[in-house]
Formats: structure tokens, sequence, C-alpha cells
């Protein structure tokens, strides 16, 4: 039996203007809305994601962190 889906939950989120911009157009290439592609790339998260890339991209993210709250 398919999930129902149904938002079930909202939260703020802080997103870069490139990150946003990002989603929207893999929103619009899969023909769902933003919230829809955050749900299947977080439902679908390992499958969609190369480990070891994963983690070199979060380090570089996360040393460039703070001067991008600035």
């Amino acid at each position: 039996m398919p999930k129902r889906f149904r938002m079930t939950r909202r939260f703020p989120v802080a997103m870069t203007e490139d990150g946003y911009r990002r989603l929207r157009r893999f929103a619009t290439e899969a023909g769902l809305d933003e919230g829809e592609a955050l749900s299947f790339l977080f439902e679908h998260f390992d499958s969609v994601t190369d480990s070891e890339n994963l983690t070199a991209r979060l380090r570089l993210f996360n040393s460039e962190l703070d001067a991008r709250k600035r």
C-alpha cells in the first residue's frame, strides 16, 4: 500500500540563495513543489547521495559557514 502524502511538519528553514535556486530547479524538473522535493530527498537520502562526496562537501561547507552567516 503506498504511503499517503501528507505534510506532517512545518519548520522554518534558512537557506542560501544558491541552495534555494537549486531546490526550485530540482523541484521543477521533477514536477514537484519545493516541499515535495525536500520530502523526496530526505526520504531517499542514502540512495541519492554519495557518502564519500557528502563527507567532503559537508566539511567544506562547515569551514565556510561562519563567513556565510555574516
